[in-house]
């Protein structure tokens, strides 16, 4: 008896062992030895900066270990584009994709990073251009179909003074970067970009969010792409050969949601 069990536990880990592991555990292995991830998030709490019409996100304890209860949980009351968020097209469109209707295969995408941190610098109300597109592709090569395009402006680091991040003058107008019309119908219409992001609150420039022109942020979502606002860590990503996931909540017809966004790139890319 003790003979014959000896052999097939023998018998089993030669089998066991001879067997070649899956091609993704492999890959999973390879991608964690030679890539670093860095949040391109967030974390959300009361107080933060956020879209002025927004209230501000209150959270309580429903149950406490510090009062004696057996677990702690939260009830969170905030609005869906709150800290590191994702917009849908049915966040401006009637009808169109909802949270639920954005696939995963959405959710791992190729990350191109355009900079224009030092325009920024001395000019808070810059935008990207197309000679931005250009200087990048000279690079790089074409920006990838299908990728996703991050606007790098260096406001992430504003994060989180309200004050800072709106950076209003006297007059009460806001003067922060943002997209720009070229930029965004040259990478929707020409190539084909599945979504957008950006680290400041809105994807217009501030002086047209200030005079109440979103026309920029309707366009992407009419066009049936999503977008994250508010990312943080541009600066530690490269402009090239990177690749963003970005997850969120799955709310049946949800219109946004604070998204967790993370980068995967090799530790020595500038």
């Amino acid at each position: 008896m003790d003979s014959t069990s000896t052999s097939s536990s023998s018998t089993r880990s030669t089998s066991s062992s001879a067997r070649p592991e899956p091609r993704l555990w492999t890959a999973y292995r390879e991608l964690a030895a030679t890539t670093v991830r860095t949040d391109l998030t967030h974390a959300f709490h009361p107080g933060q900066p956020h879209y002025p019409g927004f209230p501000d996100e209150q959270r309580a304890a429903t149950f406490d270990m510090d009062q004696g209860d057996p677990f702690t949980t939260h009830r969170y009351s905030l609005v869906g584009q709150w800290g590191t968020h994702v917009d849908p097209p049915s966040h401006f469109v009637p009808g169109a994709r909802t949270l639920d209707r954005i696939p995963v295969t959405e959710m791992i995408l190729p990350l191109v990073v355009l900079d224009i941190t030092e325009r920024v610098a001395d000019d808070p109300d810059a935008v990207p251009t197309l000679d931005d597109i250009a200087t990048w592709e000279a690079r790089n090569g074409r920006v990838p179909h299908g990728s996703f395009v991050a606007l790098r402006t260096g406001w992430g680091r504003r994060w989180p003074d309200p004050v800072a991040m709106a950076n209003r003058d006297a007059a009460g107008v806001s003067h922060t970067p943002g997209w720009s019309g070229e930029v965004l119908r040259h990478l929707i219409e020409e190539a084909g970009v599945t979504a957008v992001g950006h680290e400041q609150t809105d994807t217009d420039p501030g002086t047209a969010t200030s005079a109440g022109d979103l026309s920029l942020e309707r366009y992407i979502l009419g066009r049936d792409r999503w977008q994250i606002e508010l990312l943080g860590n541009l600066h530690l990503v490269p402009e090239a050969g990177a690749l963003v996931v970005a997850t969120w909540p799955k709310p049946e017809g949800g219109s946004g949601f604070p998204a967790r966004v993370f980068a995967l790139h090799q530790p020595d890319a500038d």
